[in-house]
């Protein structure tokens, strides 16, 4: 066999097809050239005879000594010590059902809670449609997923409603040291725990609920735009209450709640807009 180019992949530079940007950023397709300039081929990526193409759609990233692809959209794939928003779906004699939004569903385990539970007694304590922070605790070869509610601010959320986004836009969603998330919870008087699996949990009076559910989703509508964090910041200011005679959208010094984990270095924009921090719990 032949070591041309493959069926399918799209070349990139002189004679290929121009990048399309949108904004600042550069977007790639599924199976697209990238030029590596030197860089290691990161998350988001893969190699063919010594040329790499992006894996998925995205934006492209180049970090030293990494390139990578963030991804647009996509469904969540659960890595350990992630915190997740989960619904409880099935009761059963030692431990819950959860959903999760993953590929599989997540048994937590009576062990995994701070309560002291009799065998049989699981329905006491969390019953179907209930909604719990946990933590991923692990991941089994066969692709069985592991959970706790063992942890700083994990738990059972009473009350309060559940905005879905798409995963890759989470990020997005902090901000780079929680800018985002501390923008939305001071200005709205909202707790928000935001998912790494999408799920963000939000409570607080009704106005600002709807406040933020429509400023997550301008998020995940414009969230691959730079100039992110001033747009929610107009539609925050533009949604005050006319009575409110607060000056310019204060930013806290710190999230709503303190994360027990990072978000992965990798899954970090590149443009210099807020971006990635930890995530608020």
């Amino acid at each position: 066999m032949g070591h041309g180019h493959r069926r399918g992949h799209r070349g990139r530079g002189p004679g290929g097809v121009p990048p399309r940007t949108d904004g600042e950023r550069t977007l790639v397709l599924p199976g697209e050239e990238i030029d590596v300039r030197g860089l290691q081929p990161g998350p988001g990526t893969y190699r063919v005879e010594g040329r790499t193409y992006a894996s998925v759609l995205g934006l492209l990233s180049r970090r030293p000594p990494v390139v990578r692809v963030i991804p647009l959209s996509g469904r969540y794939l659960p890595k350990p010590q992630d915190i997740v928003v989960g619904t409880v779906t099935d009761v059963q004699t030692t431990f819950w059902l959860l959903d999760i939004a993953a590929p599989r569903w997540a048994p937590l385990h009576m062990t995994g809670t701070p309560w002291k539970i009799d065998v049989g007694e699981l329905g006491q304590y969390l019953r179907v449609g209930d909604t719990v922070v946990v933590a991923i605790e692990s991941i089994d070869p066969t692709g069985r997923i592991g959970v706790t509610m063992l942890g700083d601010d994990l738990g059972k959320v009473d009350g309060g409603t559940v905005v879905t986004i798409s995963p890759a836009k989470v990020p997005r969603v902090i901000g780079r040291s929680g800018s985002m998330i501390q923008m939305l919870s001071a200005e709205t008087g909202c707790r928000i725990a935001v998912g790494q699996n999408g799920r963000i949990w939000v409570d607080g009076p009704a106005d600002g609920m709807v406040r933020v559910r429509e400023a997550l989703r301008l998020i995940e509508e414009e969230g691959q735009r730079s100039g992110l964090t001033e747009r929610v910041a107009g539609y925050l200011g533009s949604t005050r209450d006319p009575n409110d005679a607060r000056g310019p959208i204060p930013t806290p010094t710190r999230p709503p709640f303190e994360p027990p984990s990072p978000l992965d270095p990798g899954d970090e924009p590149d443009d210099g807009d807020d971006e990635v921090g930890p995530a608020p719990f």
